[in-house]
């Protein structure tokens, strides 16, 4: 898997795969759960999108997935600070060494 980063107003997003079904967006908040023992704080599920939101390394990151969009991680705040930007880079490797 390779992922691809978009920046905007400072705030870095991973997309970890932009072509996937629902199923590949659970199968990474198992990893995240069970490998790097987060737990996730907030879970948002609408019809066609799900934000659920995870504290790593003190940084609150949100797990996205859109059936347009596919998945992505991002930090939670809209201007992020340079911890933010780092955790999500740090995510989004892991993920890159898993496969789905």
């Amino acid at each position: 898997m390779c992922y691809h980063l978009k920046t905007k107003f400072g705030n870095t997003e991973a997309v970890i795969d932009d072509n996937c079904g629902i199923s590949k967006f659970y199968a990474i908040a198992e990893t995240l759960s069970s490998e790097l023992k987060v737990n996730f704080l907030n879970q948002v599920d609408d019809v066609d999108t799900l934000d659920w939101d995870f504290k790593y390394k003190n940084q609150v990151l949100t797990l996205h997935y859109n059936v347009f969009n596919g998945v992505s991680v991002f930090p939670q705040h809209i201007k992020s600070i340079v911890h933010e930007n780092n955790a999500v880079l740090e995510i989004a490797h892991f993920l890159e060494r898993r496969a789905y």
